[in-house]
């Protein structure tokens, strides 16, 4: 059942910020704080999920935008390459 809180919180984030040609650092600061407490709902541990939205934070600031991609759609991608990675991680 968490799972299925969290997906469905990841995809509404996803769908808000996917059509916008420019994400502001505030578009990207309530993104992060949508993804913060659908993970702390989804009952993961407070300071991995602090750990992520830092993670998260640093890469989406911090990248430049791949031709392919708009820049929501590169947040979506960071945020999911941070997601496999988390799980990876803690998985053993």
């Amino acid at each position: 059942m968490a799972f299925e809180g969290l997906s469905s919180r990841l995809q509404e984030i996803t769908r808000k910020i996917r059509g916008k040609a420019r994400i502001t650092e505030s578009d990207l600061k309530e993104m992060l704080r949508e993804v913060k407490l659908a993970l702390l709902e989804a009952d993961v541990n407070y300071k991995i999920v602090k750990d992520f939205i830092v993670t998260i934070q640093e890469k989406a600031l911090g990248q430049d935008v791949l031709k392919s991609l708009t820049p929501g759609q590169q947040v979506i991608k960071i945020v999911k390459d941070e997601l496999v990675e988390l799980l990876r991680r803690n998985r053993k």
